[in-house]
């Protein structure tokens, strides 16, 4: 059924009967080279930030290309969204900003708009292991490219301080990164997504009128934008790490 609390057996009588959904379900299966695939929640959601963030970006275009006068309010807002983005990395990465400037951004804004989803009533895709361990590895793959690119064969002395008996551990702690950033963020992010769909499908009716809306902007909103800052902290300081050693 895919990563990250796929339908189960169990999982699927106890939906039936309580009507608890926070699972990922599979909507159309096909066989591929002899492999059976399928089309499930996350990729449904993912298609859907992915095309939402198309349409703010299309838009804002739309709106900054026009002829005024004066600058609209989508033309002011999306600068101050951008000069402060821009600030941010510039301050985390120094020098080394303008060459991921781009990719963090782009990044940053994925996340944000995946953690958002709930808010529509999706299943937010960074819910799902696959998609942050995926974002996580694009960034694993950066910094060690970085890294070879700033030391070349220098990396091998790297990994044999402070002393070479520590190799193993550094390289351990090499392939640690994109586990630990993967699972930080799927972590918080199921969190939210199990205990909105404990409440909705637990709590009688009179409890789910006003109450779930202060835990979607907890879940959702703070602990998503928080989750957003966090994996972009850490993307920018790791690459920023290797290209100054």
């Amino acid at each position: 059924m895919g990563n990250g609390f796929a339908a189960a057996p169990g999982a699927m009588l106890l939906d039936s009967s309580n009507e608890v959904d926070f699972f990922i379900h599979s909507y159309y299966e096909f066989e591929l080279f002899g492999q059976t695939l399928s089309i499930n929640t996350t990729m449904v959601t993912t298609a859907v930030v992915c095309l939402i963030m198309l349409g703010l970006i299309l838009f804002a275009r739309h709106e900054i290309m026009k002829d005024y006068d004066e600058p609209n309010v989508v033309q002011n807002v999306t600068e101050m969204i951008i000069e402060m983005l821009d600030k941010m990395v510039e301050g985390s990465m120094g020098k080394h900003a303008p060459k991921y400037r781009n990719y963090v951004i782009t990044l940053m804004t994925f996340i944000l708009l995946s953690n958002l989803s709930g808010l529509i009533g999706l299943r937010p895709p960074t819910a799902d292991f696959g998609t942050t361990f995926s974002l996580a590895l694009i960034t694993f793959v950066m910094i060690e490219y970085a890294w070879i690119k700033n030391k070349g064969f220098g990396i091998v002395k790297d990994l044999l301080e402070p002393f070479p008996v520590f190799l193993p551990v550094n390289i351990i702690s090499e392939f640690a990164t994109p586990v630990s950033m993967s699972l930080r963020m799927f972590g918080n992010v199921l969190a939210g997504t199990i205990m909105l769909g404990l409440w909705y499908g637990l709590m009688p009716w009179f409890a789910k009128i006003g109450i779930p809306a202060f835990l979607h902007v907890y879940f959702d909103f703070f602990s998503g934008a928080i989750q957003t800052y966090v994996f972009g902290m850490l993307t920018m300081t790791f690459v920023a790490d290797r290209c100054s050693d």
